[in-house]
């Protein structure tokens, strides 16, 4: 009988490997032999970019979701661009409180995209403020959203389609397909060339300074490219400085060549405002510059989409008409001469434009409304740029050609503006020639993730912090610094930074020593300090310029937002952006069972132990009785 009795026990004590087994989403089968993987199977991480809450002086725009952790959501497409997707982009653009406390979250496609309309027209400098630059805009972006929104990666719109549509042929019936979400600034660059000596006692040459911007925004923090918006003048004014750097003769110039560009100017002309503060307030980081000097301002700005029926066409636009103007005018008439080709065509504005487009020499004019400048566009009257500060501005939206086009105008017409020479050779100008092979090197780096930051031409300077690039402008963290090599700069910033200071340095044939920080000699500064080889000191006039509100004031420790002042007219308007704070973002997908099925999962779960229960006290029972007759 005991035989018996342990033959028994043993059968009801066996423990048997459980193997559990589930299809995956591309129909083969996985084994599930843990909790991790079972979570794996059930939770399906969804990769995207989400809007985030951003601050200011009056409220805050973009996407958060108050007083909630989380939101679970069945998912649902909206795909009758005649009947619901055509009522949904209105109802978020007109900021419909109604529409809100009806949504739980939206999930935009890769394919699609917001263009934002805004072009800051506070900060103007002419009275027709209410001047469309961008009609086709929504202006989508300075709204405020109390609901989540997310772009999703290309792979993960596939899925999220492939559920949606499992949802819709179930008529919303369960099981249910679910998403669940889980809940300013950086540093403008500044060179010049040849490099400025400040310790020398001849007088200083008039400054020729050349803008662009590296900034770009979107509905989306971190899809922000900009590849047409402003990423395209600023390569174009990268590819000028490598073909005007290997001119000789370059100290003979009767005017200082200054490069500058800046960032945050999406957000209330940051970076340009911040630059000429601290030009006012001769900061160490404007050393060696004068405002007083600078005599002509020439922009670069969207040049990525110029090209129309095989012809690259610029238009200058200018702050009315001056002999300094007609002056940059005829340097880009004669530079586009001699570029000898019926494809470059070079034109002026429309006289019935307010002013200049929206740009940095708004930051100048304001300030000195006085100063001479030009800014160099694609368009003439209206954007031609059907995604200005959009997620869908990368590098398809761009011809690298036309920025070749317009780095070769720039460059030939710097050079007639520096010399003070219209009448220069064509053979002289021609030697002037931009390295198309550049680039395209610098807009697969800047522009996309294959190869990125990650390039020979980024490595050789920088070491980038992320492969995939992103243009938008980043946040201050802790104080600002005077250093040549702040902490909070950002992987452009670097970039940018480092290829001004190898381009317009002098010191390549003396070559100096190797270098991990600063330099030892005065006017020296240290390129490729971050690569595993290290850096070289040379020397070059490159510096790190703050790009944040003039309104704001680090001390004790914390910012302080400050009164306008009458020297900064564009400081009463200025909204003084900040980020939110927010814990990891995410979104994940899965799928869930009705109420009903849980109770009767809950009910059978009673029914079971109850059952198991009296088997239990069965079986005990007659065991006890068994025992008792051996």
């Amino acid at each position: 009988m005991f035989a018996k009795l342990k033959l028994v026990i043993l059968s009801f004590c066996l423990v048997s490997q459980i193997r559990i087994t589930s299809s995956a989403s591309n129909g083969r089968a996985n084994s599930l032999e843990s909790v991790p993987d079972l979570e794996k199977a059930m939770y399906l991480s969804v990769d995207g970019y989400p809007c985030v809450r951003l601050l200011n002086l009056s409220g805050g725009i973009g996407c958060a979701n108050p007083g909630h952790a989380k939101v679970i959501a069945p998912i649902i497409r909206f795909k009758n661009a005649d009947e619901k997707l055509a009522h949904l982009s209105p109802a978020m653009a007109s900021n419909d409180l109604n529409f809100s406390s009806r949504v739980a979250g939206v999930l935009v496609e890769s394919v699609a995209g917001f263009q934002h309309t805004s072009h800051q027209a506070e900060f103007s400098p002419y009275k027709d403020s209410n001047y469309e630059w961008n009609p086709a805009g929504s202006g989508i972006m300075l709204n405020r959203y109390d609901f989540p929104v997310f772009l999703v990666s290309e792979n993960s719109t596939s899925l999220l389609r492939e559920m949606a549509e499992k949802n819709e042929k179930q008529n919303e019936a369960y099981p249910l397909d679910v998403a669940e979400f889980d809940l300013v600034m950086q540093g403008s660059v500044w060179s010049s060339l040849p490099p400025i000596n400040i310790s020398s006692v001849k007088a200083p040459k008039p400054i020729l300074l050349a803008v662009t911007s590296m900034d770009s925004a979107s509905f989306f923090r971190d899809k922000s490219l900009g590849a047409d918006s402003s990423v395209s003048g600023m390569i174009s004014l990268l590819a000028a400085v490598d073909a005007l750097s290997r001119m000789d003769g370059l100290n003979e110039l009767k005017k200082q060549l200054v490069f500058l560009v800046v960032t945050g100017e999406a957000w209330g002309y940051l970076g340009s405002r911040r630059f000429l503060l601290e030009l006012d307030e001769g900061s160490d980081t404007t050393n060696g510059l004068n405002s007083t000097l600078i005599e002509q301002v020439l922009e670069i700005g969207s040049v990525g989409k110029g090209l129309g029926k095989g012809v690259s066409t610029f238009y200058a636009h200018s702050q009315g008409e001056s002999s300094t103007t007609t002056e940059i005018m005829r340097a880009f008439e004669v530079a586009c001469d001699s570029l000898g080709k019926e494809s470059i065509k070079i034109k002026k504005s429309n006289t019935l434009n307010p002013g200049v487009p929206p740009s940095s020499l708004m930051s100048f004019v304001r300030k000195n409304s006085s100063t001479s400048g030009i800014v160099l566009e694609e368009f003439d009257s209206a954007f031609t740029n059907n995604f200005y500060h959009s997620n869908l501005d990368d590098i398809s939206n761009i011809n690298s050609s036309t920025i070749v086009a317009a780095a070769s105008l720039v460059a030939r017409s710097l050079y007639i503006l520096a010399t003070e020479n219209s009448k220069l050779s064509n053979q002289t100008l021609k030697s002037i020639n931009v390295n198309e092979s550049l680039v395209e090197e610098l807009v697969q780096c800047l522009l996309t993730c294959n190869p990125g930051m990650e390039c020979a031409l980024v490595k050789k300077l920088i070491s980038p912090a992320s492969t995939c690039p992103n243009h938008y402008v980043g946040v201050f963290l802790g104080a600002p610094s005077n250093s040549q090599y702040p902490e909070y700069a950002d992987d452009t910033s670097r970039f940018v930074w480092n290829f001004l200071a190898d381009r317009t340095s002098t010191s390549q044939n003396n070559t100096s020593s190797a270098c991990s920080g600063e330099c030892s000699n005065a006017g020296e500064v240290c390129v490729g300090a971050e690569t595993e080889s290290k850096g070289i000191c040379v020397t070059s006039t490159t510096r790190f310029v703050p790009a944040y509100s003039t309104r704001l004031k680090y001390e004790d420790e914390i910012w302080k937002v400050m009164p306008a002042k009458a020297s900064d007219p564009m400081g009463a308007v200025d909204p003084v952006w900040t980020e939110s704070f927010w814990n990891t973002i995410g979104l994940r997908v899965y799928t869930v069972q009705s109420s009903d099925y849980d109770h009767f999962v809950l009910l059978g779960g009673i029914i079971v132990t109850v059952a198991s229960y009296v088997a239990v006290v069965i079986t005990r029972a007659f065991f006890m009785k068994a025992l008792k007759r051996d």
